[in-house]
């Protein structure tokens, strides 16, 4: 009977002293959290947000011609800088691609053949081991960070 008394006192201690505890909400008592989150944040081209509905507890509200991800549902991502730009390219100043041409094979060119598999841009590819090749770009050509396997642009 002791032990009874003992444990409904137990929990009588136990509602009082958790009772201001319910009364205040989870934000309230992260609120110095919140504060000071977003003194260490970078957000780009945005600015920073205390939240308590963010996954970090923060969000970047991005500056307008700026976002965050190239998709357009992002809601949960809300905590990513914003560096992407918000635009377009506009090709309508260039001239139309030419058409893909299909590739010559030569005589005894296997699937094996480095070069088979190759694409050297404006030079033509040349076989320097049974795995490797080099590209060989024509004058005012060079290959792309000027390694010899990277296809051929003009300078």
């Amino acid at each position: 009977m002791a032990s009874t008394s003992v444990f409904a006192a137990s929990l009588l201690l136990a509602f009082l002293v958790l009772q201001p505890l319910a009364s205040t909400t989870l934000g309230d008592l992260l609120t110095p959290i919140f504060d000071d989150v977003c003194k260490d944040v970078e957000c780009g081209k945005g600015t920073c947000k205390a939240s308590s509905n963010s996954t970090f507890f923060f969000e970047c509200e991005c500056l307008s011609g700026w976002k965050q991800t190239s998709s357009s549902h992002t809601d949960h991502l809300k905590f990513l800088p914003c560096v992407i730009p918000n635009c377009t390219l506009n090709y309508s100043c260039t001239k139309a691609p030419a058409a893909v041409q299909e590739k010559e094979t030569k005589p005894n060119e296997t699937i094996f053949d480095p070069c088979y598999w190759s694409h050297c841009g404006s030079g033509s590819c040349s076989k320097t081991s049974k795995f490797s090749y080099d590209c060989i770009c024509p004058a005012d050509y060079y290959n792309l960070l000027n390694i010899s396997s990277f296809p051929c642009f003009k300078a």
